[in-house]
């Protein structure tokens, strides 16, 4: 008789713990369900894709400033102020016709330059 009662509880507890699963199971398969938990899995696909693209704007950002630093650095733009300019070139605008280039004995020779007055 013990045998037989062991035997029909244990049953008994099987069927009720199926039956929880079952019906568990057939909850997560509603169509309300599965809307839920694609939505769910969507946010948080989301969240993972803004985490990357931030971290990924953020190491541009730095790099930019690295490579505007070294450009700076090869053209002289970080230099100090009061390093000295260097001498500004000097181009004549006008020929100087006391030169010695274009005296020579007793005449003035000019130069063959077509935008000059003669």
């Amino acid at each position: 008789m013990f045998r037989r009662t062991f035997w029909f509880t244990t049953g008994v507890a099987a069927g009720v713990w199926a039956t929880t699963k079952v019906n568990r199971k057939l909850r997560q398969l509603t169509p309300e369900s599965l809307a839920a938990t694609a939505a769910n899995k969507a946010l948080e696909a989301g969240h993972r894709i803004k985490d990357r693209a931030v971290g990924f704007a953020l190491d541009v950002r730095d790099n930019m400033a690295q490579r505007e630093e070294e450009l700076g650095d090869a053209l002289g733009l970080n230099a100090s102020v009061d390093q000295e300019l260097p001498a500004p070139r000097r181009y004549a605008a006008i020929e100087n016709r006391n030169n010695p280039k274009y005296v020579t004995g007793d005449r003035t020779t000019y130069s063959h330059n077509r935008n000059e007055d003669h």
